[in-house]
């Protein structure tokens, strides 16, 4: 059973639930943020990558620190495009099921594999990717009260086409433009699931975002204006 058409739906009942968490940007604002989870990926990244850079699109990636580990260099090449980066766990576990040591285990990974994959100190890391998406979207009251005392933000999303089903890539760039609006945070993956299509999806997505008078902005950007705004993190770039 596919979930997308209930996405919008749980979207508008959790935002105002949860209001400390980044859902969407400021509206009245066409900025919109594209994001990419579960990479990087050695096959799909790359090309990823090149096709930003022709349009001079910046994006934001959650990372996966396993998959950080897998491919530094390709970590590295994201970082030096000057992207945004977040965590997404060190492995795909849903923070419910993490005990609280697992949980904080789990990006403290993520941030050493990010420090050594791009060159950066340690410290460094820890005080300045501090965005967090959990996986699958899942998390608890009490998950975000412990990100939030470890000095993390949770970054969520408004526009999740299920890519990583695979329905084909015209359904997902139709539910992408049929969902984004103002301030939009929308989701996609370069990861082994879904990055099969990520290249050929945004290839069609960006330049018809781009005519409907989109800015491509980062998640950074988007904090900015965001009511209950954290403290703002050092951009790793």
């Amino acid at each position: 059973m596919e979930l997308a058409p209930f996405f919008p739906y749980i979207h508008q009942i959790l935002k105002p639930a949860f209001p400390s968490c980044l859902w969407t940007g400021q509206g009245g604002e066409k900025t919109i943020a594209l994001t990419f989870d579960d990479g990087p990926h050695p096959k799909h990244t790359p090309p990823l990558l090149e096709l930003l850079d022709r349009y001079q699109v910046p994006a934001s990636f959650f990372w996966l620190g396993q998959c950080v580990d897998y491919s530094p260099a390709v970590a590295r090449l994201v970082y030096e495009a000057g992207h945004w980066v977040g965590l997404h766990g060190y492995t795909h576990r849903s923070f419910p099921r993490l005990t609280v040591p697992q949980l904080k285990d789990s990006l403290e990974r993520t941030q050493m594999a990010i420090a050594q994959a791009c060159d950066l100190p340690g410290d460094y890391v820890q005080q300045s990717v501090r965005d967090v998406r959990p996986p699958n979207g899942f998390f608890t009251p009490n998950n975000l009260v412990q990100l939030q005392q470890w000095g993390y933000r949770p970054v969520m999303w408004s526009v999740v086409p299920e890519d990583w089903v695979r329905p084909g890539i015209d359904v997902v760039v139709e539910r992408v433009l049929s969902q984004t609006r103002d301030g939009s945070l929308i989701v996609l993956h370069d990861g082994y699931c879904g990055g099969e299509d990520v290249v050929a999806i945004a290839q069609r997505l960006i330049p018809l975002l781009l005519d409907q008078g989109y800015q491509f902005v980062t998640v950074e950007e988007l904090w900015r204006l965001h009511p209950t705004q954290h403290s703002a993190p050092v951009q790793v770039s």
